[in-house]
C-alpha cells in the first residue's frame, strides 16, 4: 500500500493535471455532447469529483458538508447501487450547473479529502482512494478523446494545443518476435495498483506464434485502402461489413480527402497524414479487415501480454482477438465499487498497451481496456500476429 503522504500528492497531482488538460478550452468547449459515447468535458470534471465525495467523504468524514444535493443525480456515471442518475445522452444538456460552480465543486472536494486524511485513516480508505485516483486518470484519458472528438467535429476543426504531439512514428523497424509453445502467467501479481479484471493470475497455454515488433503505420493502411479494403466484402465480419456500408466508412476518423491528398484533424489541427506515424482511430472491425488482406490476424490479449517485454508499447490502445471475460476466480467487489468492471464483460472486445492519451503512472502491461467493436473515438491501433 501506498504511504499516505505520497498518496495525498499524488492525489493532488492528479486533480491539478484534470484541470489543466481543460485549459486550451473556450467556455463554449465545456458543455458540447456530439454522441452518446462522448462526455462533455464539464461532466468529467464533476463526475470525478463526485466519485471522491460519494466513496470517502460522505461515509468516512464527520460533519461533512455535502456541496450540492442534486450533483449526486448529476454526476452519477452507471452506479445503479447508488440511486438515479441524468440519462448518459443528455449530459450535453446540462448548460447548468456552471462551468464556475463545477470548479467550485472540485476545490470543495478536493479540501475536504486532504482534511480527512491528516488523521490516521483506515486502510479501507486508503484503498478507496488509491481507486479513485486511478478513475481520475480514466477519465483524464478519456477527457483528452472526448475533446478531440468534440473539436474534430467543430465546422473549424480547431486546434487544441500545438505542444501535444499524439503521432510519434516507431523508432526502429519492423521485425518478428517468435514465441515458445507453452504455458505463460497472465494477470497482475505485485501489491501496485491494479483493477479487479486483472486479477485471478492465472495460466494459459499458447500455441507457438510471433508478433510484430511494430503498430501497424498510416503508410501500410493507405495501401489498404488503395487496394480497395473497404469495398471488399471478403475481408470483414459481417457485422462489420453491415457497419462499414450504413454508416459510409472509407478511411479511419478524423481522415480527410482533399485534392487528391489525405489530411487528418489531430489536436494540433487538420494536417497531412504523416504516413510513418501508427494508425489511429480505427475499429475493431478495421483492424481485422487489415489482418484479413495482409494474409496475417490479430493477437489474443494473452498473446500480447506474454510478449510485451519484447517490444515496445503505449502508442497506441491496440485491439486484440480476445472478447472481454473474467479471468479465472473473479470476484466483483462488494456495493458500487463491484459495478465497475465486472457488468460490462459482454459483447466487448480487450484493448491491450495504453495511448499517449493515458495518463503517466497509469500504464501498465496487465491493463485491460475494453470497447464495443465499432468504436474508434480512443487512440486505438492495431499490431499483427501470425
Amino acid at each position: 500500500m501506498i504511504l499516505t503522504d505520497s498518496l495525498v500528492d499524488f492525489f493532488l497531482d492528479t486533480r491539478k493535471h484534470s484541470e489543466t488538460l481543460c485549459e486550451p478550452l473556450e467556455i463554449e468547449d465545456y458543455v458540447v455532447q456530439p454522441v452518446v459515447d462522448v462526455s462533455p468535458p464539464k461532466w468529467h470534471l464533476g463526475h470525478t469529483t463526485w466519485f471522491f465525495e460519494e466513496f470517502l467523504l460522505k461515509p468516512f468524514a464527520k460533519d461533512y458538508g455535502v456541496f450540492d444535493k442534486d450533483f449526486s443525480f448529476v454526476f452519477n456515471s452507471y452506479y445503479e447501487t447508488v440511486g438515479e442518475r441524468v440519462v448518459r445522452s443528455d449530459r450535453g444538456n446540462l448548460s447548468r450547473p456552471s462551468v464556475k460552480k463545477v470548479y467550485a465543486y472540485r476545490k470543495h472536494v478536493t479540501e475536504g479529502i486532504q482534511q480527512l486524511f491528516q488523521d490516521r485513516p483506515s486502510e479501507e480508505m486508503i484503498a478507496l482512494l488509491e481507486i479513485g485516483i486511478h478513475h481520475e486518470k480514466q477519465h483524464q484519458e478519456l477527457l483528452l478523446t472526448d475533446i478531440k472528438y468534440i473539436l474534430g467535429n467543430n465546422p473549424l476543426l480547431p486546434e487544441y494545443s500545438r505542444t501535444l504531439d499524439e503521432y510519434h512514428p516507431e523508432d526502429h523497424e519492423q521485425e518478428w518476435v517468435s514465441m515458445e509453445e507453452g504455458l505463460y502467467d497472465i494477470g497482475h501479481s505485485t501489491d501496485s495498483f491494479c483493477y479487479d479484471n486483472e486479477l485471478g493470475r492465472h495460466k494459459v497455454f499458447l500455441q507457438g506464434y510471433a508478433i510484430s515488433s511494430t503498430l501497424v503505420t498510416n503508410r501500410e493502411y493507405l495501401e489498404f485502402i488503395a487496394d480497395g479494403g473497404y469495398a471488399r466484402f471478403d475481408l470483414w465480419h459481417g457485422e462489420g461489413w453491415d457497419w462499414v456500408n450504413q454508416n459510409g466508412i472509407k478511411a479511419p476518423l478524423y481522415w480527410h480527402h482533399k485534392n487528391g491528398e489525405w489530411y487528418y484533424y489531430s489536436l494540433g489541427g487538420l494536417t497531412k497524414v504523416k504516413e510513418e506515424a501508427p494508425v489511429s482511430h480505427i475499429s475493431y472491425y478495421e483492424a481485422f479487415a487489415y489482418a484479413q488482406w495482409k494474409g496475417l490476424r490479430l493477437p489474443t490479449e494473452f498473446e500480447w501480454e506474454a510478449a510485451q517485454p519484447y517490444f515496445s508499447w503505449g502508442k497506441r490502445w491496440e485491439w486484440t482477438e480476445s472478447a472481454y471475460l473474467p479471468y479465472p476466480n473473479y470476484k466483483k467487489a462488494a456495493g458500487a465499487l463491484g459495478e465497475y468492471n465486472g457488468k460490462f464483460m459482454v459483447n466487448q472486445k480487450v484493448l491491450r498497451g495504453g495511448s499517449i492519451a493515458t495518463p503517466q503512472k497509469h500504464i501498465r502491461p496487465t491493463y485491460r481496456n475494453f470497447f464495443h467493436p465499432h468504436l474508434r473515438w480512443q487512440f486505438t491501433g492495431l499490431r499483427l500476429a501470425r
